[in-house]
């Protein structure tokens, strides 16, 4: 299936499936901020972390439906750190996915607490009925235990913390900080799809392994587009970077040199993608999508 129609069957899924999992009816008292989460989880995306999830799923054992849970979880996490990044007291970004951001849309308050709510309804959904029935406790124990590393200060919280510091003075600084951050949860999103489809345990680690490298390079890409992107595509002001006064790739290595070091990042996910045994070719096209991407 082309690559395109493949990611808008995904994306149709997970829309659906996460709205379906916050109704507004069940909670008259809470509608407030469940108005706000669902203002950030179902305003758009690329939801990359959930097509890695199901995409190796569906690869590695023909059927995706196993990782849905699991995909909704990565993108229920991926949205609340979204609404926590733009609060004043961290990035302080009043747009996002083109739009006025949460705090800006509901207030502070509400943000904040939208964003908890994500965070604790993502392990809502792999505790849940239908992923202990698709796979079993003991599978759903492990994808538990990946996404609550690969979320807190061992993870993306910890890459937070890196970045609030700003201690950048080279490339292994920036990795460092990045391999936290971004590539925690894309890491933990495919080791939960590999999860899901009962993949050995080696399969798993060369799953990780290729996700620690695409999210290094995806990184490596948004820096480039944060100077170079256009806002309007983006969906996010561009520049910012610079006015916070962030050590990047690009303004630490120059452009032609950032664009370099994402190719060789993809060209080594690409070996990594070769030691998975996948039914289809998905990844593989989704991975030269986000090194070319414009937005």
């Amino acid at each position: 299936m082309e690559l395109k129609v493949q990611m808008a069957h995904y994306t149709h899924r997970m829309e659906e499936a996460l709205d379906a999992a916050l109704p507004l009816d069940h909670a008259p008292a809470q509608v407030e901020v469940l108005r706000a989460m669902r203002y950030s989880l179902l305003g758009g995306g690329k939801r990359i972390r959930a097509q890695l999830a199901l995409g190796l799923c569906e690869g590695l054992c023909g059927d995706a439906t196993p990782a849905l849970p699991a995909a909704m979880a990565v993108e229920m996490i991926h949205a609340y750190s979204l609404i926590h990044d733009d609060l004043p007291c961290m990035d302080d970004d009043a747009v996002r996915r083109g739009r006025p951001s949460c705090h800006i849309a509901f207030g502070e308050a509400m943000a904040l607490l939208a964003g908890d709510g994500l965070l604790t309804q993502a392990f809502s959904q792999l505790s849940g009925e239908e992923n202990l029935a698709c796979i079993g406790a003991e599978r759903a124990l492990r994808q538990i235990s990946v996404l609550s590393e690969a979320a807190g200060a061992y993870g993306m919280v910890g890459g937070q913390v890196l970045d609030i510091l700003g201690n950048h003075r080279t490339r292994e600084d920036l990795e460092n900080t990045d391999r936290l951050k971004t590539g925690a949860l894309i890491k933990a999103a495919a080791r939960m799809g590999c999860i899901a489809a009962g993949a050995s345990l080696d399969t798993e680690q060369a799953a990780a392994d290729f996700a620690g490298l695409l999210g290094l390079g995806f990184q490596v890409v948004d820096d480039i587009l944060d100077v170079y992107g256009d806002t309007q595509a983006l969906g996010k002001q561009t520049g910012r970077d610079a006015e916070l006064q962030k050590v990047t790739y690009l303004s630490l290595l120059g452009l032609e040199s950032a664009r370099a070091v994402a190719d060789a990042l993809h060209n080594k996910a690409v070996v990594r993608l070769d030691a998975l045994p996948l039914k289809n070719r998905f990844l593989y096209d989704l991975t030269e999508l986000l090194r070319t991407r414009t937005h």
